[in-house]
């Protein structure tokens, strides 16, 4: 919708900086109000990866009403110091590239330095230690032996180096910075004294899935949500599916994921058409 990269009437350049600070509650509520202007009451399901897991969790707190089932998939229902650390090494690369000039870089060229040093850096936290030493090992990128300099020699170097600069050509730096952020502000407890009693109450079914190798979001997050849930005596479903891939097996998972969804899903239909032909029979 509108971000740092949208026209501000006022001065007729990009918001950049000057635009303030959301949060994940934030985008829900701005998909709320969409839902609203189409007269889409209520949904079957809300479902996400990672950030969008994060989303998922925040429209079962903030509307439970509206919300029959929330999957919420390689995610966290808080982000924890690790990860906001990694985020702020992101950041910093981003503000401290010369090319930023305080986000209002739009009509000069991209903070590309920066900007590809932040993605090299969390893309690292997708990934696993037994998928990097599988892809890549301690291998050497067209060469037979060490350079002795600071050129790019290991295959990881120029798969990260790589990633890196296409980052850049798709992706604006000012909105890295304020995903990164948002991300790190979300807490499913706030507000609550604790996870539970944020919860208590809910109506909502939850799926929650980790994968066994993700050192970003791992299992053990997505139990303490599982805990949660069911000391309030909410209904959940949880599954660990064993990968390699570490955080990125949520995309490359496809099948393992589906095993789950699908059961969980036909469920939710099957009583939610029960439920409206009891009403139409009354």
């Amino acid at each position: 919708t509108t971000g740092p990269t949208s026209t501000d009437p006022e001065t007729g350049k990009p918001y950049g900086l000057s635009f303030p600070v959301v949060t994940v509650e934030d985008m829900v509520e701005v998909q709320a109000a969409l839902l609203d202007s189409l007269g889409i009451a209520r949904l079957l399901a809300v479902a996400g990866g990672s950030m969008g897991g994060m989303q998922a969790l925040a429209w079962a707190r903030l509307h439970p009403e509206r919300v029959t089932t929330c999957l919420a998939i390689a995610t966290t229902w808080r982000l924890a110091a690790q990860a906001i650390a990694f985020n702020e090494v992101g950041r910093t690369a981003i503000l401290g590239d010369p090319a930023f000039k305080f986000g209002n870089y739009y009509e000069f060229g991209v903070p590309r330095h920066g900007l590809a040093v932040a993605r090299m850096i969390g893309h690292i936290t997708y990934l696993s230690d037994e998928s990097m030493h599988e892809k890549f090992g301690r291998r050497l990128r067209d060469r037979d032996g060490h350079a002795f300099d600071f050129v790019t020699e290991f295959e990881v170097e120029s798969y990260l180096a790589y990633q890196g600069k296409r980052f850049t050509e798709r992706f604006d730096a000012n909105t890295y910075l304020y995903m990164t952020k948002a991300m790190d502000y979300f807490d499913l407890s706030a507000g609550a004294d604790s996870l539970a009693d944020a919860l208590a109450g809910t109506p909502v079914r939850f799926l929650a899935m980790s994968f066994s190798s993700d050192w970003l979001f791992p299992t053990y997050e997505s139990l303490e949500l599982v805990d949660a849930l069911r000391a309030v005596g909410a209904e959940v479903s949880f599954a660990e599916i064993r990968s390699p891939y570490g955080h990125d097996a949520f995309l490359l998972e496809p099948e393992a994921q589906y095993a789950f969804i699908e059961p969980f899903l036909a469920r939710a239909l099957d009583e939610v058409r029960g439920a409206t032909a009891s009403e139409v029979e009354r």
